[in-house]
């Protein structure tokens, strides 16, 4: 857990404990059904349970904030945020019943009482949410627009309510016919490793002028 350790120090002993856990409960259930490419599985600290935590270094969620893991898969970057924050309550979802399953059994053998996992699509939920996480689930423009009634009008959160969307890449392109306000910080900015030198998260909100 070097990396968890060098850019999250103030975890407790619990929590150190819950990410020990994670890293070996990926590999087995990753044998039995694949959610994490086998060549990317030996990355999953670093390409993974990192990348998924970036948020963090953006936002402290306040205790009580909703937040939706929109297609999350196997439970990324769901499961790790629901670790680091457990005051706060994540929804995990997506349509794949497989996938979920093992979000919801991960979230069981690690006793998070702050997650649970959906099987459904996205688009059907009716919940609000302060913030709805994407890790290039799909493209921006259809993620946002499907799911933008689903955030709260108010928050008490740092950023404004909206969608946290992590990728790689430059997707300025993508963002020109979304009409709402967005900022896109650079990861490399935060973590040293290569990987993260084309990583970026885009804080999406303020959809008022087009509702």
């Amino acid at each position: 857990m070097e990396l968890i350790r060098k850019y999250f120090p103030a975890l407790s002993g619990k929590q150190l404990t819950q990410f020990a856990s994670l890293l070996e409960l990926y590999p087995e259930w990753n044998s039995r059904i694949n959610i994490i490419s086998r060549k990317d599985i030996e990355h999953l600290e670093e390409r993974h349970i990192l990348h998924s935590l970036s948020p963090a270094k953006f936002i402290q969620f306040t205790p009580g904030t909703w937040i939706m893991d929109a297609g999350t898969g196997g439970g990324l970057p769901g499961i790790p945020l629901a670790i680091l924050f457990p005051d706060s309550e994540f929804v995990l979802v997506d349509s794949i019943g497989k996938k979920i399953h093992v979000a919801d059994s991960i979230i069981n053998e690690l006793g998070l009482i702050n997650a649970r996992a959906v099987n459904c699509r996205y688009e059907n939920l009716k919940q609000p949410y302060d913030f709805i996480l994407g890790r290039a689930v799909t493209g921006i423009d259809g993620f946002s627009s499907g799911l933008k009634k689903l955030i709260r009008k108010k928050g008490n959160n740092s950023l404004e309510n909206g969608f946290l969307y992590l990728k790689g890449g430059d997707f300025e392109e993508d963002l020109k016919n979304i009409p709402a306000k967005w900022n896109i910080y650079a990861l490399s900015e935060y973590f040293n490793e290569a990987y993260f030198e084309t990583k970026k998260l885009l804080h999406l909100y303020d959809f008022n002028k087009c509702c």
